[in-house]
């Protein structure tokens, strides 16, 4: 992982509470985040596709849903730095949280276990 790219990433308000809604609930689709984080699906695709390019992300399909999830190749320097993150400023993504809790219709995920 290139630090440059990785700090330039988290640089961005939307993409680092993205990774930071992510990180917290372990996987989301773009539905869940334009309702969360109250952005056109357009904005959230754009972003997801620089962390995804990144490799910050991975994704994985299941019928008409895409979820996005952390890369669990990232270096353990970046997972501990994006767990830190999360840990010391829940409060940064309490209202993108709420607004989450709030939605109606989110997917149902399949298991990912046999």
């Amino acid at each position: 992982m290139n630090p440059v790219k990785f700090y330039k990433c988290l640089a961005d308000d939307t993409r680092l509470r993205t990774l930071l809604l992510i990180a917290h609930e372990g996987e989301l689709c773009v539905c869940e985040l334009t309702a969360a984080l109250n952005f056109s699906q357009p904005k959230i695709s754009r972003h997801l596709s620089l962390l995804r390019s990144a490799d910050l992300l991975q994704d994985r399909r299941q019928g008409q849903w895409v979820f996005y999830r952390i890369n669990p190749r990232l270096d353990d320097w970046a997972k501990t730095i994006l767990h830190n993150t999360l840990q010391a400023n829940h409060h940064f993504i309490a209202k993108d949280l709420h607004n989450l809790i709030q939605m109606g219709g989110r997917p149902e995920r399949a298991s990912l276990c046999c």
